[in-house]
């Protein structure tokens, strides 16, 4: 008698206890992280300095604008934050970190503070970009030498010096690009109008780096400048100060030298050609925008206490999916205990009932329950294949010994006397009873697996040549025709090399065996005047045999069963004329053994054809 399981080893109440686990630890973690949340949302509200933000984008923006990439802002992030007291941390686009702060694995904010992108900036970043959009630190190309920086730092003192004279007091102010320029009190860019004595033009004369850049700026922007009325200048306003529309105004003001019509509308769109020309050139010398992250550090953190009411509604929110969580998995647990307890009862009981079980599923327990009930299936199957095999080998056995008995009684009491007739019919007997026993010993042997092979090269038309010449006698004698055919493969060879008759890796005497089963089976079903043909060919990677005969046929819900043991087409033939029902089993069990399959096809009144198809060795 089967043991009760133990309450804690049952299906159900394991995934119960799974079940409560998960959920609590799944209310323990979101009421966690609500409130840990919640008192970082409340931080980042509370501490949100709107100077403490510009000031870091700001510094940011700048190191984009002059670096080619983020490599190097590790220092300048740890640098602001270290001041701050706030965590910095830049991401890419997609979300990439490129440098945080902190160096503990933390997550981030939920939403970036800003967008990296001096490209693309505003003017409470940089006062210096509000035209375009530009960070003015953004030369790229225009960024001059240190040789060339110097030159021009002469020429501005020489010019400062001249604007002195002329009653007009500058100082020399030098921009991102390294060029030196003079501004007024003001802020004016070359204090306004130039004295005539000191309006040489050497100072704002470009560079040779300035020149390149320009004509690299030229070819960006030339299409789209076309498009206003002629061809850019010098484009030397980029040199000076993309900040000051006048001064890009002045420049493309120059009709009498350009012939661009310098009307408001004909200058902003020259405007936003250079514009994105610039983007365009620049694009390869700043680094690529990014998210700016900006956090509270981790000292100073305050204390966050729930309150009475948050904590009844935490309280009430777990309770709630804890039940929830207990009546499904006892639904579920319950639906998918159910079937197995079918399954276990069914299994229990006597072999011989062969129960089934019902399926009422379509998962893995229904998969379950059809593999329960075909097992079974097979099982009654093989037990009835047991006893009929019992049977028929009794019956099979029984009939030749009876005769034998019979005759040597009525020969010991004198009835007759031991004549030569007598004795070869004794020994007819004894032959029919030893083929029994063989055929019997050979499956026995085959389904084992101890059947023994032994394997040689051997050719098609030779094997086929053998049986015919030992069942000829037995084909004349019931008036049947045996004919042989072999076809030999185009382009092919033997393993000999002579032609292309296919050959086989096989045990000779079994294949004349499981070919002279089919052969003397065929005679047996064939008439008179009837043909048999054997015929042979290669097919792909294959030999394929055919026995083709002319006889009765074998009716299409017989073609099943053929190939079992003591079947027999005609129930009516005895074990002398009929066979003993197992030779066509034979065959099955040897082609099977040299890893070959065999098949058969048949019509009534037209006649069989059993083909065996077994490995080529050619």
């Amino acid at each position: 008698m089967t043991r009760p399981i133990p309450l804690r080893k049952r299906l159900l109440v394991r995934l119960l206890i799974t079940s409560v686990l998960i959920a609590i630890c799944s209310v323990a973690a979101t009421a966690w992280l609500a409130v840990e949340t919640t008192t970082r949302a409340i931080q980042e509200e509370q501490g949100q300095v709107l100077t403490e933000d510009m000031d870091i984008l700001r510094q940011l923006s700048g190191y984009a604008a002059t670096h080619r990439d983020w490599s190097g802002v590790g220092k300048t992030v740890r640098a602001l934050s270290d001041r701050t007291g706030r965590r910095i941390a830049l991401t890419a686009p997609d979300g990439t970190p490129i440098a945080d702060s902190e160096t503990r694995d933390t997550a981030l904010p939920p939403r970036a503070a800003a967008a990296v992108d001096p490209l693309h900036t505003d003017t409470f970043t940089e006062p210096g970009a509000q035209r375009t959009g530009i960070d003015p630190r953004a030369v790229g190309p225009f960024r001059l030498p240190r040789a060339e920086r110097e030159r021009v730092r002469l020429l501005a003192e020489k010019r400062r010096s001249c604007f002195s004279i002329n009653g007009v007091e500058t100082t020399i102010t030098q921009m991102a690009s390294g060029r030196s320029v003079l501004v007024d009190e003001d802020g004016t860019v070359d204090g306004g109008q130039v004295p005539t004595p000191c309006a040489d033009g050497v100072l704002n004369t470009p560079t040779a780096t300035e020149e390149k850049a320009l004509a690299e700026l030229n070819t960006y922007a030339g299409d789209c400048l076309k498009g206003v009325g002629g061809k850019f200048p010098s484009l030397f306003a980029a040199t000076v100060d993309f900040t000051d529309r006048s001064m890009l105004t002045r420049y493309l003001g120059r009709k009498a030298e350009t012939g661009i019509d310098t009307t408001r509308g004909q200058d902003k769109k020259a405007q936003e050609c250079v514009d994105r020309a610039r983007r365009q050139q620049l694009e390869p010398y700043v680094a690529p925008a990014a998210e700016l992250f900006l956090g509270r550090g981790d000292s100073a953190v305050p204390h966050f206490d729930m309150s009475a009411a948050n904590k009844a509604k935490v309280t009430g929110v777990a309770g709630l999916v804890l039940a929830l969580t207990v009546a499904v998995t006892v639904l579920v647990a319950t639906r998918l205990v159910r079937p197995l307890r079918a399954l276990t009862h069914a299994a229990q009981q006597p072999p011989e009932q062969h129960v089934r079980v019902p399926v009422t599923t379509q998962d893995e327990t229904g998969i379950l329950a059809v593999a329960f009930n075909d097992l079974a299936d097979r099982r009654e199957r093989m037990e009835a294949q047991r006893k009929a095999m019992v049977a028929d080998i009794a019956h099979e056995l029984r009939t030749p010994l009876t005769n034998i008995r019979g005759w040597l009684e009525v020969t010991r009491d004198g009835v007759v006397d031991p004549d030569p007739e007598l004795l070869a019919s004794l020994h007819d007997e004894a032959v029919v009873l030893q083929r029994v026993i063989d055929d019997l010993q050979d499956l026995a042997a085959a389904d084992a697996g101890t059947l023994r092979l032994h394997r040689e090269p051997v050719r098609a038309d030779e094997l086929l040549e053998q049986v015919v010449a030992a069942h000829r006698v037995a084909a004349e004698g019931a008036g049947v025709r045996l004919h042989m055919s072999v076809a030999a493969s185009q382009g092919s060879h033997g393993s000999d090399g002579s032609d292309g008759t296919p050959w086989l890796d096989a045990d000779p005497v079994r294949m004349r065996q499981a070919l002279g089963n089919l052969v003397s089976n065929a005679i047996r079903h064939t008439p008179a005047d009837g043909t048999i043909t054997l015929s042979c060919r290669r097919q792909d990677d294959e030999v394929v045999f055919e026995v083709a005969d002319t006889g009765s046929g074998i009716a299409p819900e017989d073609l099943p069963s053929v190939f079992e043991r003591f079947w027999r087409a005609e129930k009516s033939r005895s074990r002398r004329t009929g066979g003993s029902g197992l030779g066509l089993s034979i065959v099955r069990q040897l082609v099977t053994a040299h890893g070959g399959t065999v098949t058969v096809t048949s019509e009534l009144g037209t006649g069989s054809v059993f083909t065996l198809r077994l490995p080529d060795a050619g």
